[in-house]
């Protein structure tokens, strides 16, 4: 299922980029350099090219093959939910890496359905537990789980469940539905005025015998959103979580395409996916790692599972800031990812996290392809002036009914400076903390999750390394890869989901923020896309850095499933920003929505 974002939530595809080319397109900075750093690239390179050797040489011995549910998919929930009432993590799914295989949410959900703690669900988990299983129906054996003949078959079509078009025999598997998608919004601040949104596509996916597995999925969006998000697009030009757009004379227009194929290199434990799309990383509304706010990127993931054990090698290639008036910036900046997920008890995960972003007049550094975890010592060893963070995620299951999460960022971080408090600006971190409550004060189906985030000023950010404009921040398309905020803020977000009858669903939502605000030229460490060697000064940089802005947000709103994937929603929200002493205009905004979805996911607008 796609995610909406004013239409669906997803990335841009510009005509004439090639997927594939990027991985391959490797340079070596031709500059003179200390023998003992050629002696260590040159290893690298011959280490790394066996490892791409060998990896696609495994592509065609596969004996298996996978695809994934989106990194914002609904079904998230419902597998964090049924994990903590297990009272136990598994070793198959590790929530904290989103998007989680198909395969892995299918067998996960029968063991559950076989295991004594099925015996005490509602009927309501039952209903979503059977409705995941259905939508993975590649993995059903016949006439087993979420394998059944809909009853609403329409000749050829909506013969199982909830597939516009499901073939699958002679070792071939094919998927094809539609994705619709239609609502009006009335807003009555700033000012009153008739809002709307569309977006029609197509999605797919399937398998060709048992060693490719893919799916696309592309659509058409018309929008004109409310009056808070048409500010934030004309302020930082692109689309919140797409990118780039074409302004019509009443709205935007974008097109959206997603897609990957993937290999299992060896089954069950190591698998090979290529494509454009989004990740996330973490167990929280938001993540300080990675997040799937910002518009597509090109990837490459390999990801191995052993025993207790979940290793991702991320490779992707990202697109640099592109505002009016600044210097054009030429080619493309890159970023490399691993992060290892650990259950070290039955109720408690590790997760370790490493990035870099770096930029090289087109070409991938091939050093950044070591696939080993921390290689800090690699990028000293490099001269590299690249953008470097580390991170630990952690996540705990109590009395199967609560979990405890959180994640602490370092993206430099001088101990010395930190103990002094001084305010000393390259002690730049993050911090989250939260919880899930499911079935909250023992109602059935009553979901409570509440979060803190906060980040330092001048996280993210970095200086002019190769352009006129700084290119290696943690960014996309004009949007922040991490928080939507970007950095220099205090965040306090929540979410109560309650699940009444199967087919009806109710979110209340509220999130407060404090963040410093940088004005005219004033460098003060909240804009992530500007160069951290403007900043105003090396001490007394605070939490709230600046001129203080505040921001109120609430939202209600209610689903009901009329068919299999197909919702009529209504909502509101109210949302309130200031600017201490007026040094930016005050924003209210008041709407109500009202509308229908077909393989959408809800659209939830809280990001600033």
């Amino acid at each position: 299922m796609i995610k909406q974002t004013e239409g669906r939530k997803a990335g841009t595809f510009q005509p004439g980029e090639k997927p594939i080319i990027f991985l391959i397109h490797l340079k070596i900075k031709k500059k003179r350099l200390p023998l003992t750093t050629q002696i260590l690239r040159i290893i690298l390179m011959i280490r790394n090219l066996l490892l791409l050797s060998i990896c696609t040489l495994s592509t065609f011995m596969a004996k298996g093959q996978n695809t994934y549910r989106s990194a914002s998919d609904e079904v998230n929930h419902l597998l964090d939910r049924m994990e903590t009432k297990s009272g136990e993590f598994s070793n198959d799914l590790f929530l904290s890496n989103k998007g989680v295989s198909r395969k892995d949410v299918y067998d996960f959900l029968v063991r559950f359905r076989g295991s004594g703690y099925y015996a005490n669900e509602t009927t309501v988990d039952d209903y979503n537990i059977f409705k995941a299983l259905s939508e993975n129906g590649e993995w059903a054996m016949p006439n087993g789980d979420g394998a059944e003949i809909s009853k609403y078959a329409l000749g050829p079509f909506y013969q199982r469940q909830p597939d516009f078009i499901h073939l699958n025999k002679h070792n071939f598997f094919w998927v094809l539905n539609p994705v619709l998608g239609a609502g009006v919004t009335a807003q009555q601040k700033p000012a009153r005025e008739v809002l709307w949104q569309a977006t029609e596509g197509l999605e797919t996916r399937g398998r060709l015998g048992r060693w490719l597995g893919f799916s696309m999925a592309l659509t058409n969006n018309n929008t004109r959103p409310a009056a808070y998000i048409q500010r934030r697009i004309d302020q930082w030009q692109a689309i919140p979580g797409a990118g780039s757009y074409r302004q019509t004379a009443n709205g935007y227009q974008y097109w959206q395409f997603e897609g990957n194929l993937d290999a299992s290199l060896i089954k069950d434990h190591i698998s090979l996916d290529i494509g454009y799309g989004k990740h996330f990383i973490g167990d929280g509304i938001r993540s300080l790692f990675l997040s799937d706010y910002a518009g597509n990127a090109f990837y490459a993931g390999i990801n191995t599972k052993i025993w207790k054990l979940n290793y991702q090698n991320l490779y992707l290639r990202l697109n640099g800031q592109d505002f009016t008036g600044d210097a054009p910036t030429h080619g493309y900046k890159y970023a490399t990812i691993h992060y290892l997920s650990a259950n070290i008890r039955p109720w408690l995960n590790i997760g370790l996290f490493e990035s870099v972003t770096f930029s090289r007049n087109g070409g991938y550094e091939i050093a950044y392809m070591n696939p080993v975890i921390f290689y800090r010592a690699v990028e000293r060893a490099l001269g590299s002036p690249d953008k470097v963070a580390i991170g630990l995620n952690a996540k705990a299951i109590v009395a199967k009914r609560l979990n405890f999460y959180g994640q602490f960022l370092i993206n430099e971080f001088n101990t010395k400076e930190f103990f002094s408090r001084n305010g000393y600006w390259s002690n730049k971190w993050g911090l989250q903390a939260g919880l899930n409550y499911f079935d909250a004060f023992t109602v059935p189906n009553l979901d409570i999750q509440a979060e803190v985030n906060m980040v330092r000023p001048y996280t993210y950010a970095h200086y002019d390394n190769h352009f006129a404009v700084p290119v290696e921040n943690f960014s996309t398309w004009n949007q922040p890869l991490a928080h939507p905020l970007g950095a220099g803020f205090q965040e306090l977000i929540g979410n109560i989901r309650y699940q009444p009858l199967p087919r009806l669903t109710i979110n209340a939502g509220a999130m407060a923020y404090r963040q410093g605000v940088d004005t005219g030229s004033a460098n003060f460490g909240n804009d992530i896309f500007r160069d951290y060697k403007t900043r105003n000064s090396d001490f007394g940089v605070k939490m709230i850095n600046g001129p203080e802005a505040r921001c109120l947000m609430l939202r209600l709103d209610a689903d009901y499933e009329l068919k299999t994937n197909l919702y009529v929603f209504i909502g509101g929200a109210y949302r309130e920003y200031t600017v201490r002493d007026n040094v930016l205009p005050g924003e209210n905004d008041l709407f109500f929505t009202a509308g229908f979805r077909l393989n959408l996911s809800r659209s939830v607008q809280n990001w600033y």
